[in-house]
């Protein structure tokens, strides 16, 4: 009978400890192999673009007396480039990512040319991922999937592929986890882009405001529903852990502001909508990086396990980057260190990008001619859109007084009012000073009016007048306001003090009380008209009669006459 062959202990041990040994080597070995297990990565963002391919004015903290500033020329594409070159060289781990708004109420150089030099410019900036804002929608939804595909049919054939023959499109992703599809109920874009450096995959999740329809021209988003950021998000994160991400970012078109500078570190004094975005996304989100709202801060939010997590905002118009230091562990997939700032585009002192160079140059020789052209002069050296405490701008009184003139004739509508947005008045007028000329260029009034909408007249009764200035208050959220500019002759008070619905008397055209069972014939872009910036009130607004683009109404209004802006009070405030 054969008898099983028996292994000494100590045999057997000898061999097993050889075998461990032999196993742990072989890992050694492996992970010789896959390099160390973190990773060092740089994320580099800006929002607010508005295809600002040159530098404009900035002013920043004067390191001699930040009770001071000084004003620095910043942005454009070619100090950009530098910046993203010398980030580059440091550490080859770096991604450029945008936070929406890119495109859309952009300066003449990028907006006569459908802003395809400015999809170029960032294609060759290597932008890997841009969440969509509000603005990217301005020229409809079938225009944004050309700029992510590419080709010339563009519902603006005038201005599409004039740039080049032909159009490439975005070599960078558009995402949004919450825009869907109105009957399907099915998203439209991508809700995250998960991007490969090193060896570390770092994801990328997005959502644009939920009340982008409000700040939207109707037509721009028709087909289209806007779901809530946070639930949005936090959907997407199972199915990219799944994928393997070693760290998620999150790119957030919606803002806030701060008390503190941007250059300010880790600042608790931020408020408005994305802070209870922040306080309540997945704790798997490392880092909220945003837009919207125009203003760089550079804070913490205490997320939903209650750990401080970074939310960071750039300027608008490429003044500031948004830039992450990470350090990634590839191996436990998550952050273990990471520093925000926010870093200053000074194109005095950032070498440039030939590339942007030849880029920028090529756009200006195809719009200088009409930027160029001067159009007017002024009786001061620059009108400004800065409010004052009752609501109203200078420009914001030029700029209606412009339209009403428009519309005023009997053939162009009969209208006796006119009311503008304040979110429409894009710059100064001239965007720069000194102006000892006080001359104005048709690039300049495009900078100030780039969108391009059409006056419209409509017949409201009072009582629907007065439930539209109503409607400004706790707009676009509680505690803000958005006060319409008015054109001469209309006037009425306002009481900080009243409850909302009733915070508006004493309405007035040419001195006489407005009857609320009267007509009346108003002129406002097609934006208000079909209830844009939360003015629903317009959307019921009869008898409209279109008229004159808003550019053409505002030049011809500064061709007329030599504009010395108004100072007269046309809205009073209480309180």
């Amino acid at each position: 009978m054969l008898r099983r062959q028996e292994t000494p202990y100590n045999e057997w041990r000898m061999k097993n400890n050889l075998l461990l040994i032999g196993a742990a080597l072989s890992l050694s070995s492996c992970s010789m192999i896959l390099g160390p297990s973190t990773v060092d990565v740089t994320v580099i963002g800006v929002n607010d673009f508005h295809g600002n391919l040159l530098p404009t004015s900035f002013r920043v903290p004067d390191p001699a007396d930040r009770t001071k500033t000084l004003t620095v020329q910043a942005g454009g594409v070619e100090a950009i480039g530098g910046i993203l070159a010398e980030a580059r060289k440091a550490n080859p781990n770096t991604i450029f990512v945008g936070v929406g708004d890119m495109t859309g109420a952009s300066p003449l150089i990028s907006g006569l040319l459908r802003d395809e030099p400015t999809i170029n410019a960032l294609n060759g900036l290597g932008m890997a991922v841009n969440v969509v804002g509000n603005h990217e929608f301005d020229y409809g939804f079938a225009e944004l999937q050309r700029y992510q595909k590419g080709g010339c049919n563009s519902n603006d054939a005038a201005k599409a592929c004039k740039f080049n023959n032909t159009f490439e499109g975005a070599k960078f992703t558009y995402i949004a986890s919450n825009v869907l599809d109105e009957k399907t109920g099915q998203p439209v874009l991508p809700a995250y882009k998960i991007v490969q450096v090193g060896n570390a995959k770092v994801a990328f999740v997005g959502a644009v405001l939920k009340d982008t329809p409000t700040v939207v021209t109707p037509a721009g988003v028709a087909g289209l529903k806007f779901e809530d950021e946070v639930k949005s998000i936090n959907a997407a994160i199972p199915t990219i852990k799944r994928m393997g991400a070693d760290a998620i970012v999150a790119l957030v078109h919606q803002g806030g502001t701060s008390g503190d500078a941007f250059d300010i570190v880790n600042c608790k004094t931020l408020s408005g909508p994305i802070v209870d975005i922040a306080k309540n996304l997945d704790p798997a989100v490392s880092a909220i990086m945003t837009g919207h709202t125009h203003r760089g801060y550079n804070c913490l939010v205490p997320g939903p396990d209650g750990k401080d997590r970074t939310v960071i905002q750039g300027d608008a118009l490429g003044h500031l980057l948004q830039r992450l230091d990470m350090t990634i562990d590839t191996r436990a997939n998550r952050v273990t260190a990471i520093r925000a700032s926010n870093v200053v585009v000074d194109a005095a002192k950032t070498p440039k990008d030939a590339a942007m160079t030849a880029l920028v140059q090529k756009a200006k020789d195809l719009t200088d001619p009409i930027a160029r052209t001067v159009i007017a002069t002024l009786g001061v050296e620059q009108i400004t859109r800065a409010a004052g405490p009752n609501g109203e701008s200078l420009l914001g009184r030029v700029i209606a007084d412009s339209q009403l003139a428009a519309a005023a004739p009997a053939d162009k509508g009969g209208a006796v009012i006119a009311l503008m947005n304040p979110g429409g008045i894009r710059a100064d007028l001239p965007v720069n000073v000194p102006n000892a000329s006080k001359q104005v260029t048709y690039g300049d009034a495009f900078t100030v009016q780039p969108f391009g909408n059409i006056l419209t007249v409509i017949t409201l009764t009072g009582a629907q007048i007065k439930a539209a200035l109503e409607q400004q208050f706790d707009n676009p959220s509680a505690g803000s306001n958005r006060l319409l500019q008015v054109s001469r002759g209309f006037t009425y008070t306002w009481d900080n003090a009243k409850p909302k619905g009733d915070k508006v008397s004493e309405i007035k055209l040419g001195g006489q009380a407005i009857d609320p069972a009267a007509s009346y014939r108003v002129v406002l872009n097609n934006f208000l008209a079909d209830g844009g910036d939360g003015f629903t009130t317009f959307a019921q607004g009869t008898n409209r009669l279109g008229g004159d683009l808003d550019i053409d109404a505002f030049r011809a209004y500064l061709t007329s006459t030599t504009v010395t802006p108004d100072t007269t009070e046309r809205i009073k405030r209480l309180n």
